[in-house]
Formats: C-alpha cells, sequence, structure tokens
C-alpha cells in the first residue's frame, strides 16, 4: 500500500506558527509533523508516500527531498488553486491504482494499522474512515454507524441544533481506486462534505473504524500544546493497540446519569454532577472509559435498538459539550429473564452479556486490546460489583444512584465513592481517600 498526504493548508489557526511555513512542518519534540507521520507509517511497511502540497510547498520538498534520507520514497503534487480535500486527491486518479491510506496533515497518531487494514478489506468498500469520540465536537464533523461500522449520517460542522453525538472522523482513511469515480472531474470538492455524503444517498458502503488509539490533530494552538505535552511524555506510545491497555469500565444509570426506571427517551437523560470532570480526568490518562450498559427497556417493548442509540447519542453529546467523552459504549438490549421477547424463538435464548455475565467486559477488551487485571469496575448497584469480580478487574461502589442498596448479591467492593469524580482521583493517584 502506499500514503497519501494532504499538506496544502494555510493553518490559519496556528498563526503566527504558519505566517511563513506550511502546518505540516511545525515541529513537536524536535520534528516536523510530516515527519512523525512517515515515521509512523513506515514502521508499518510502508514506503512509498505522495505529498499534496500548496501553502509553503517549497519548504516541505526542501527538507524531505526525495524522501530517501527518511528511508521511503516521495513524491509530490501542488495544487495551484483550491481543489478542496477531494480535488486535490483527484488529482492522482492516473498515478494510484491500489488501495491507499489518506493523512490529512495535521495530524499525530500511533495506531495498529494491521487491525485498520483487516477492517478495511474484510468489508471490501471503497471508503474506511478513522473515527473516534472527540473533546471539540462543536467544530468537527461528526457522524452515527450501526453496530457493523456502516455509516449512516454524517453532521457537518458547524452544528448549530440537536444532539449529533460525538463520533468524529479522525481524519485518517483507507480508500481504494474505485473512490477516484466518486470525485468530481473539475472543480473544489471535499471527502466529508461532498462525497461522502454524496456515496450515502447514492447507497454506497461507506465504513467506519472506531478506535481509542492515540490520533489527535494540532490544528490549533491549544491543541498543538496538548500533542506536544503527550510526546514529550511517554503515555503516547502506550495509546495504540499494540500494546495492552487498562480501562475503567462504567455503569449508565446511577453511575454517570440518574437512574430513572428503563430509561427510553433520550429526553430523560440528565448527567450527575461532576461526571464530565470524572471523565476529563479519564481522558487525559492511559485508561480507556467504557460504558457497559444493559437496554432492557428494548426487550421489555418500551424502544428499539435505535432509541437506545439515540440515548447514548445524547449521552455523548453532553459529555461532549463539557470536553469530555467515553472511548466506547457497549449495551445489551436482552431481558433480564432471559427471552428476548420481540425475537424469534432462536433469539430467544439467555444473554451472556448482561450484567453480572461479562460477555461486554470481553467484547470491549477484545477491540482494545484491554488488560483486565489491571482495569476497574464502576457502579451503583451489586450487579456491577459482582460483574468486575468475574471479569477480575478491581471494583468500585460509589453513592450516587442505588449506591449498592439492591441487594441482588452478596459481594463487596474493594473501594467505596461517594461518586465518580472521587473514584477518578483515587485511580488516577490524586488527593482523594476511599469514602
Amino acid at each position: 500500500m502506499k500514503a497519501v498526504i494532504l499538506t496544502g493548508g494555510k493553518g490559519k489557526r496556528l498563526l503566527p506558527l504558519t505566517d511563513q511555513t506550511a502546518k505540516g512542518m511545525v515541529e513537536i519534540a524536535g520534528k516536523p509533523v510530516l515527519q512523525h507521520q512517515i515515521e509512523a507509517l513506515r514502521r508499518f511497511g510502508i514506503f512509498e508516500f505522495h505529498m499534496l502540497t500548496g501553502y509553503c510547498a517549497a519548504g516541505i520538498s526542501e527538507y524531505f527531498g526525495d524522501g530517501n534520507s527518511f528511508g521511503v520514497k516521495i513524491r509530490y503534487t501542488q495544487e495551484h488553486g483550491p481543489l478542496g480535500t477531494a480535488g486535490a486527491v483527484k488529482q492522482l486518479e492516473d498515478v494510484v491504482k491500489e488501495d491507499f491510506f489518506l493523512v490529512y496533515g495535521d495530524l499525530i497518531f500511533n495506531l495498529k494499522f494491521d487491525d485498520l487494514v483487516a477492517f478495511h478489506f474484510q468489508k471490501k468498500r471503497t471508503a474506511t474512515l478513522v473515527v473516534q469520540p472527540t473533546d471539540h465536537p462543536q467544530d468537527s464533523d461528526l457522524l452515527s454507524m450501526d453496530d457493523q461500522g456502516k455509516i449512516t449520517e454524517i453532521f457537518n460542522k458547524p452544528h448549530t441544533n440537536g444532539f449529533r453525538g460525538n463520533l468524529a472522523n479522525a481524519a485518517l482513511y483507507v480508500l481504494s481506486p474505485a473512490i477516484f469515480s466518486h470525485i468530481p472531474s473539475k472543480g473544489k470538492s471535499d471527502f466529508m462534505k461532498d462525497v461522502f455524503p454524496g456515496m450515502l444517498r447514492r447507497s454506497v458502503p461507506v465504513y467506519g473504524y472506531r478506535t481509542a488509539e492515540y490520533i489527535k490533530d494540532m490544528g490549533t494552538s491549544e491543541r498543538l500544546g496538548r500533542v506536544t505535552s503527550d510526546l514529550e511524555s511517554a503515555d503516547s506510545l502506550c495509546l495504540s493497540k499494540e500494546s495492552p491497555r487498562p480501562a475503567v469500565y462504567l455503569d449508565r444509570d446511577g453511575t454517570l446519569i440518574k437512574d430513572k426506571y428503563l430509561l427510553h427517551q433520550s429526553a430523560e437523560i440528565e448527567l450527575l454532577p461532576r461526571v464530565e470532570d470524572a471523565l476529563r480526568n479519564l481522558n487525559h490518562s492511559i485508561y480507556l472509559s467504557i460504558l457497559v450498559a444493559d437496554q432492557s427497556a428494548v426487550a421489555r417493548n418500551f424502544g428499539k435498538i435505535s432509541m437506545g442509540n439515540k440515548i447514548h447519542r445524547k449521552l455523548e453529546a453532553l459529555l461532549g459539550i463539557e470536553g469530555a467523552y467515553l472511548d466506547d459504549i457497549i449495551f445489551d438490549p436482552h431481558h433480564p429473564d432471559s427471552p428476548n421477547q420481540r425475537g424469534t424463538q432462536k433469539e430467544r435464548r439467555a444473554s451472556l452479556c448482561r450484567k453480572p455475565n461479562t460477555g461486554l467486559i470481553e467484547r470491549a477488551a477484545h477491540r482494545h486490546n484491554i488488560d483486565l487485571n489491571a482495569s476497574w469496575m464502576i457502579g451503583d448497584t451489586t450487579t456491577d460489583i459482582a460483574t468486575g469480580i468475574a471479569a477480575g478487574m478491581k471494583t468500585a461502589l460509589v453513592r450516587t444512584g442505588k449506591g449498592g442498596r439492591d441487594g441482588k448479591y452478596r459481594v463487596e467492593p474493594d473501594y467505596v465513592f461517594n461518586d465518580l469524580y472521587e473514584a477518578s482521583l483515587f485511580i488516577l493517584k490524586k488527593r482523594i481517600k476511599p469514602g
């Protein structure tokens, strides 16, 4: 495979750093952003690059040359007028004849690319977008997906109304050469505004590969500062699926949001106090934050799975407004008494996913390469504690919600805290003692 890097933008939000320098040439930890990208892809086995340049193109080609000194081969194509992200790539239609990576030139990333490529070829589709939750949804292109990773809607920025969740395009794609047939031959066009929405309207599948690995853009002064801090620490090197990572598994009702019986309307969602602060703590650590929730309202005929998705989309949106996010949400729609009353005889079977069974825990562990022995389960019921014990994790009970008064299981948590915020401080070894 080859890699195409889009690095033609002016980087206005980084002025004065980009006054006479391409955004991709801004240095982080002693190297230009583009060099970080080339080295990350080269480790995966990518040795041929096409750089699509524009603003301050000469500085890029003078630094990298033909790529030989960096162990790769680089070709350049310069746009002399605004073509947009897709229009710029269209220039390579007669050059690129195989599936390729497309990377925006303001990203720093650390991914297990094997899994991304395997997903792309398993789907055998034209476009796979890397997607992940964001802590700045207000200025991000957002999207929604079904359970198979098929993108169902794209919500372009700015977002003036409604709850769009916070699942964002990470600006890193795997594309097949068939993508060129979806890009107009003339004029300016953009992948997220024109090409991908057009494909969806024509029922051409576009897939999203959700990952919690390290992908950050440095396109504003604030984000540049955060990425610089990340690279100066060792933590970002651990945020790839190449290495097992700890997680904090979270119950929903009574832990993140106010507990309401058989919640089935998104309008009923209300964050508990300091939840967004707790999640921001976790977001800035090596811990993943994974929501695992039973959604029995579906099996009880209170709503469809799509309603469950809307509930979680609003939850993600509320968190995103506060600069926080969940790395993943996994829920089980089955009836607590085992049968799924809405399904066929084959489907009416006991769910191995409903807590205290560990199916949801294991699904997330497989997806994200989670080290369960180093992970936590936090919830407000003895069911949550029993789940964590069964999965071999540390457990914490919070006094919000039911506060352990459900009495379903005779289990003792490792720790008890007043709320999720206190639990997060303890896990990250800050200031608080268990209450």
